[in-house]
């Protein structure tokens, strides 16, 4: 891999992740790597994949660690990934970011910087039901969301402990304009000495 910009986003369901991946995508020129896009796409089409993630998703849960780490390891190979990318939804257990640590050093590559957004769980819950009416996602009913918010916290918000460790984390507020908040984000890798090209 050459060297280029490799961000993280992380954050609970519904914070805003996706939306502000394709601003840094493009104000990076990287590409943005969605699992749940990559999921979305595999259930759509129903792929051998696809079937068996979507019983995973549509209970809320994480589609496996195995499974995912395959998946996103054959994706980071892709050509357009050699200058740099954003990760999205992944990694998000800390089996996935050992798993994204290897990746990288037998690229001899590394994150730049995690972007951790930050989002009122009843402020997610709301934008995420707006969401689901708007789209029809199945993975957007309040019970859900509320689950997959609590398998957020048990599961992934250990992964920001991990990457604070490494001096890596900012954390940005990510209720707001979408505009405001990618200009938040911005500053914050500004400061850090990255900018966009």
């Amino acid at each position: 891999m050459s060297s280029g910009t490799r961000l993280l986003l992380i954050g609970p369901p519904g914070a805003g992740k996706g939306t502000q991946a394709v601003e840094l995508s493009s104000a990076f020129g990287v590409p943005a790597i969605s699992t749940g896009d990559i999921f979305r796409h595999n259930v759509k089409n129903e792929t051998e994949l696809g079937l068996k993630a979507k019983a995973f998703m549509d209970a809320g849960d994480n589609v496996p660690d195995s499974l995912t780490n395959d998946l996103i390891t054959d994706r980071l190979e892709n050509p357009d990934c050699a200058g740099g990318f954003l990760l999205d939804g992944y990694p998000r257990t800390p089996d996935q970011v050992r798993h994204l640590d290897d990746f990288l050093a037998n690229h001899n590559a590394a994150l730049d910087v995690v972007v951790q957004l930050v989002a009122d769980p009843d402020v997610v819950v709301e934008r995420l039901r707006l969401r689901a009416i708007d789209q029809g996602r199945s993975d957007d009913d309040e019970s859900v969301v509320r689950h997959r918010l609590d398998v957020y916290q048990e599961q992934t918000a250990p992964l920001i402990d991990i990457f604070t460790a490494r001096g890596a984390v900012v954390a940005i507020d990510g209720i707001g304009e979408i505009t405001e908040v990618t200009g938040r984000i911005m500053a914050a890798l500004a400061e850090r000495g990255i900018t966009a090209a």
